[in-house]
C-alpha cells in the first residue's frame, strides 16, 4: 500500500506525502519504556513503520492496538500484522477512550496534527490522556519545516498543557521532510484522577 497513493486520495486524513523513515521510528519508539509495557496504542499508524518499530521494542505478551481511519491501510495493516500481537481499529483516534477499556503504558501518534481544527487536536488528546496509566508516555512527530507556524505551536501547547513532563528531540533528518519527535510523560489527567482517589481512600 502507497502512503503517496493515500495522501493523493485523502489528504488530510493521510497528512504524510511519504512514509516515515527507520530513523523517525527509532526516535519515536525510543525512551518510551516499550520493553517493559504491557499494553501500547498507536494512532494513524498508516503503512506500520512505527507499528513494526514497536513490535520490535515489546515483550512476549504484550499487546498493541492501532486506530487508522483510513479503510485501505486498515485493511493492509490487518494482513501485514495478521500474525502478530495487534489488534487494528479501523475508526478515528477521537474514540479511542470508548475503544480502550484499560490503562495503557503508551501511545505513540502518527496523526497530521497541524491539519486538524484545534477542537479535534483537543478530542484526541483528551482520549490519550484518558487511558493512558499514571505514568504511561505519549509521543508523536512533527516536520521541522512547519514547527514554527501557528497550528503547531498551538498543539505543542495543548499536549504541554496535558502533560507534566514534555521534550522534543533534535531533528531527524533522514526523513521526508525532516521531523522532530515530542515525548511527553505523567499526563496531567491521569495525576488528577490519582489524587482524587487518593483522597477518597483517606476519607472512608
Amino acid at each position: 500500500m502507497s502512503i503517496t497513493r493515500e495522501f493523493l486520495r485523502h489528504p488530510v486524513r493521510t497528512g504524510a506525502i511519504a512514509a516515515s523513515s527507520p530513523a523517525l521510528a527509532e526516535a519515536m519508539t525510543a525512551g518510551l519504556g516499550l520493553e517493559r509495557a504491557a499494553t501500547v496504542v498507536e494512532l494513524g499508524p498508516g503503512t506500520g513503520v512505527f507499528t513494526r518499530a514497536v513490535l520490535d521494542r515489546l515483550p512476549p505478551g504484550a499487546r498493541m492496538t492501532v486506530v487508522e481511519i483510513n479503510p485501505r491501510l486498515a485493511a493492509d495493516l490487518r494482513r501485514r500484522f495478521a500474525h502478530d500481537p495487534v489488534e487494528v481499529v479501523e475508526d478515528s483516534a477521537e474514540t479511542l477512550a470508548a475503544r480502550v477499556t484499560r490503562p495503557v503504558d503508551a501511545v505513540v501518534s502518527g496523526l497530521p496534527w497541524t491539519v486538524m481544527s484545534d477542537a479535534l487536536q483537543a478530542r484526541i488528546l483528551d482520549a490519550v490522556t484518558a487511558v493512558l496509566a499514571p505514568e504511561g508516555r505519549f509521543s508523536t512527530f512533527a516536520y521541522a519545516h512547519v514547527a514554527w507556524t501557528p497550528p503547531a505551536r498551538r498543539f505543542a501547547a495543548a499536549v504541554r498543557a496535558r502533560f507534566s513532563v514534555v521534550e522534543r528531540s533534535p531533528v531527524v533528518w533522514a526523513n521526508l521532510p525532516p521531523a522532530f519527535v515530542h515525548r511527553a510523560a505523567l499526563p496531567v489527567a491521569s495525576r488528577t484522577e490519582q489524587r482524587r482517589g487518593q483522597s477518597a481512600t483517606a476519607t472512608s
